[in-house]
């Protein structure tokens, strides 16, 4: 079978600089992305101008009226552990569990530290449990003791690339299934837009038995491009279920413009129950580009490719959101920077592969950017500001359903895009003084 495959994407890639190490998101391992140093805050970033510590004055006011989130319970699924001694976690957390390897607070904190921190300080009466994953399967064990417990909202700043973008892979099951039980699930839309592609392997602009993926006149545009100082390349290639039993492999080669060498080739990843396979590499500087090779005939597969740790030359944002935010009833937040009153230029795009918008709402994501060493931003740190505005929600009025959580943070939200819902701003801006509002106006009958 091999030795018949042909090449249908040629120098898709261009790995152009590393997007960090541990941090903003989480992978079905340990190891993650911060978003590109260009939109990395310092490490003692201040809060916005004018914004207060707790995440801004709509919370405060919310706080003065005795929305606090009391008797409400949420939950916090990260990769890294947790600081349950830093305050505010201190007087917040009733339940702290570590699925897989690793302790609770052993190694890595910082991410799920501060994730958990945005809820208890927006939220500061709410009770949280938290739970450490490493994988798959520790993230279903955990969502299903979080269930379990009778926690009202699950906040999940988790990120598995090498998913189908339509919903149908475990992780987006096990958000599903959560919503279906009635928790409001809320999930990052992801950090891919410069680090995504999609296409559908089929006849179109071959030539000599190759497909070329690069710019509109079907020249690779990545052996013009150099990687920048980082070594450490991640690529994650999947496919749909309906092309299951068909062979798809990945390779990363290096070039000097003239010759050319390969550097690694992606192997099938056991840890999941989807059709996909992945390169993990250290690499020296250099200039590298990808070629997917596939069966000799078109096979009308639908093939996505995303990098964790770099962005791609010719990167298509459509479609790079990612599981569990690709699940159906997941409050799917994507991120904004309110300073400059746009969309993250990294945060990922819709539509999900079976045609739903993908982003619900955006929150800011720099709020609390002074949280970790690296800067804690990204659709990671949006996600558990949008939770919080879910809890404070239960204060008002604790019969909401999940879709009721979803449509009153949708209605509410400001639209910041295009006029109405659109991929990359979904409705439009959390609002949490509209939606808590929204909430207390449906206790009230209105």
């Amino acid at each position: 079978m091999a030795d018949r495959r042909v090449a249908l994407a040629v120098a898709i890639l261009a790995v152009v600089a590393l997007t960090g190490a541990l941090g903003v998101l989480a992978t079905t391992t340990p190891a993650s992305p911060t978003p590109p140093p260009s939109e990395r805050p310092a490490a003692t970033a201040p809060t916005e101008a004018g914004e207060q510590p707790d995440g801004g004055r709509g919370f405060v006011s919310l706080h003065d009226r005795g929305l606090t989130g009391e008797n409400v319970t949420v939950g916090v699924v990260d990769v890294t552990g947790f600081d349950t001694d830093r305050p505010p976690l201190t007087r917040s957390v009733r339940a702290a569990r570590a699925f897989g390897t690793g302790s609770v607070d052993g190694g890595q904190t910082g991410h799920g530290t501060a994730a958990a921190t945005v809820v208890a300080r927006t939220a500061p009466d709410a009770t949280l449990y938290l739970a450490r994953v490493d994988g798959i399967d520790s993230y279903r064990r955990a969502v299903r003791w979080l269930r379990r417990a009778g926690v009202d909202v699950v906040v999940a700043p988790v990120s598995f690339y090498g998913h189908p973008g339509d919903g149908t892979g475990e992780a987006a099951r096990v958000a599903q299934r959560a919503t279906d039980a009635g928790t409001v699930f809320v999930a990052p839309a992801g950090n891919l837009a410069a680090s995504h592609w999609r296409g559908t392997y089929d006849a179109a602009g071959t030539a000599n038995g190759t497909v070329l993926f690069g710019g509109d006149d079907g020249e690779s545009p990545v052996r013009r491009t150099a990687i920048g100082g980082g070594t450490d390349v991640t690529v994650w290639l999947s496919w749909d279920r309906a092309h299951a039993d068909e062979d798809y492999t990945a390779e990363l080669y290096w070039t000097n413009g003239t010759a050319t060498r390969l550097v690694a080739r992606s192997q099938p990843y056991p840890g999941d129950d989807v059709p996909n396979e992945r390169i993990v590499a250290d690499v020296s500087p250099g200039r590298y580009f990808l070629v997917v090779r596939g069966p000799a005939d078109p096979t009308g597969a639908r093939l996505r490719l995303v990098s964790p740790t770099h962005e791609f030359s010719q990167a298509r944002p459509s479609g790079s959101v990612v599981a569990p935010g690709t699940a159906r009833g997941v409050v799917t937040v994507g991120a904004y920077d309110t300073r400059v009153e746009r969309v993250e230029p990294f945060s990922s795009r819709g539509p999900t592969l079976d045609g739903r918008p993908g982003v619900d709402v955006v929150a800011p994501d720099r709020r609390f950017a002074g949280l970790t060493e690296n800067g804690f931003v990204g659709s990671s740190a949006a996600a558990p500001y949008v939770g919080a505005v879910a809890a404070l929600m239960l204060d008002a009025d604790g019969s909401l359903s999940p879709r009721h959580v979803e449509l009153l943070l949708e209605l509410t939200a400001r639209d910041v895009g295009p006029p109405g819902v659109d991929y990359a701003s979904g409705h439009g801006l959390a609002d949490p003084r509209g939606a808590v509002g929204a909430a207390e106006n449906e206790t009230a009958g209105g």
